[in-house]
């Protein structure tokens, strides 16, 4: 399969035995009794296990978990009796459980009633399902599960998931050959280059990266042409990422108002060291935004360095620096940029030990944990929380005056990029680099304390600086 070839290996080995058991067998090898593949929406989990039974020629039992949920108690456990009894006659099988996390959560807390002691017992039954095997059967549980955190360890320990695969999003080679299978069946024009298309599409799943084609497919039709362009890619990429193009009027003063919010994030953008390279700007309303900037790097990122997310705080407030810069006031407009800058902040100091107030101390949970703020003796003490919320407020308003320092100091390059976006809309990177007088350069980060891209839940490979409509404009 095309992006996910770090897991290539692993599955190999598995089809390896199913075609030729006795190899193992006589080494006294055993094949793995459950495979967990995990991993976000769209990277291709469900394809990579109806690909591993195609290759082995086995038969092939798929079954979504919510399937066995029953209201009546037994029903669940009854049908993965059923199922399991199925595969061994049919063995060498191989099971497919989609969406474990729906019976396999961990167990534990309030009594349950009604479903889920369902659940529970579903749960029990799978577990000595798995346990039964000898490993001489030939059936293999694969399972797909995109929150492999609130699995029950009972669940993933040796003997039962033995092997734990996780399908991370591709990277620009991966994401080439992906889009290399989905254009099989689309005529291309001449000036399409995939690698390109890969280039600018960093942190796109497999999923993702088939509905782009898609979308191109559909303008290029609308547009009656016979051969999908770069422009059509370029128009549904814009579609995709920006969101879909709203017909509202708005008055002049709003428009320049939006303008300059944009320019603000753009200018902060092509001014910061080492920050994301501006991609498009717009002023045409998408979705609940009056106007998009958009970012991303040249190159994968697989962790960020405490200046980069300094530059990214800034750059996320660059747009009401802008405007409070130009206008001496700040509007609703800036909602979303506050949020973002707020949701970084808060996870360098209290997850990332970025604050030297602070230190390396883990005050957030991570994604899928529990509330550090809990009952079991492990609750950061209040004047630690008091401190964090101080810090957090403190990198916002340092972010805030750089920013505003920046554009105070570039102004007559603020009002160049305003009045080039209010005349043409919508501004390609070639055009706004061109018309804020800036050389086009890839910024290079600052070496500093890097984060894994995995743990950013704030961050995006990709990123968004929206002016938002005031409530009730959306």
């Amino acid at each position: 399969m095309a992006g996910i070839d770090d897991v290539e290996d692993e599955v190999a080995e598995i089809v390896d035995f199913l075609r030729n058991p006795e190899r193992y067998r006589k080494l006294g090898a055993t094949v793995p009794k459950g495979v967990l593949l995990s991993g976000p929406p769209g990277t291709g989990k469900t394809l990579l296990a109806r690909a591993l039974a195609g290759e082995a020629n086995v038969p092939f039992f798929s079954v979504s978990a919510s399937e066995f949920i029953e209201f009546i108690v037994g029903v669940g456990a009854s049908r993965v009796r059923d199922l399991f009894d199925q595969a061994k006659k049919d063995a060498p099988a191989i099971i497919f459980i989609d969406e474990l996390d729906a019976i396999g959560r961990a167990r534990g807390g309030a009594t349950s009633v009604g479903g889920h002691d369902e659940r529970g017992q579903t749960l029990n039954q799978i577990l000595t399902e798995m346990d039964g095997f000898e490993g001489t059967e030939g059936v293999i549980v694969l399972g797909a599960t995109n929150r492999p955190e609130v699995l029950d360890p009972a669940l993933l320990r040796p003997g039962r998931f033995d092997r734990r695969l996780t399908i991370s999003p591709p990277d620009r080679k991966g994401r080439q050959a992906i889009l290399a299978v989905h254009v099989r069946d689309v005529p291309l024009a001449d000036d399409v280059d995939l690698a390109k298309v890969a280039a600018t599409t960093p942190g796109m799943v497999g999923a993702e990266l088939k509905n782009l084609i898609n979308e191109a497919a559909l303008l290029a039709a609308r547009r009656g042409r016979d051969r999908v362009s770069l422009a059509d890619l370029n128009d549904a990429l814009e579609k995709i990422v920006l969101g879909t193009a709203r017909r509202v009027v708005l008055s002049l003063d709003d428009r320049r108002r939006t303008a300059y919010h944009e320019a603000g994030h753009a200018l902060l953008g092509m001014l910061t060291p080492g920050a994301d390279p501006v991609r498009k700007i717009s002023i045409v309303p998408r979705g609940h935004a009056l106007g998009v900037t958009f970012q991303s790097p040249d190159e994968d990122k697989y962790g960020y360095s405490a200046s980069y997310l300094l530059g990214r705080i800034a750059g996320a407030l660059g747009g009401r620096a802008a405007e409070e810069l130009v206008y001496g006031e700040v509007t609703t407009g800036a909602e979303s940029d506050i949020e973002q800058a707020t949701r970084v902040a808060r996870q360098m100091v209290g997850r990332w030990g970025m604050s030297s107030a602070v230190g390396p101390v883990s005050v957030l949970p991570g994604p899928g944990e529990q509330p550090l703020y809990g009952f079991d003796g492990n609750e950061p003490a209040p004047a630690t929380r008091e401190l964090v919320d101080s810090e957090v407020r403190r990198l916002l308003e340092e972010g805030n005056e750089r920013a505003r320092q920046t554009l105070a100091e570039n102004r007559p390059r603020l009002d160049s990029l305003v009045e080039a976006l209010l005349a043409a809309e919508t501004l390609d990177a070639d055009d706004a680099y061109r018309a804020a007088g800036i050389p086009r350069e890839a910024g290079v980060n600052e070496p500093n304390v890097e984060v894994p891209a995995g743990s950013a839940a704030a961050l995006t490979a990709a990123q968004l600086s929206r002016s938002e409509a005031t409530p009730g404009e959306g």
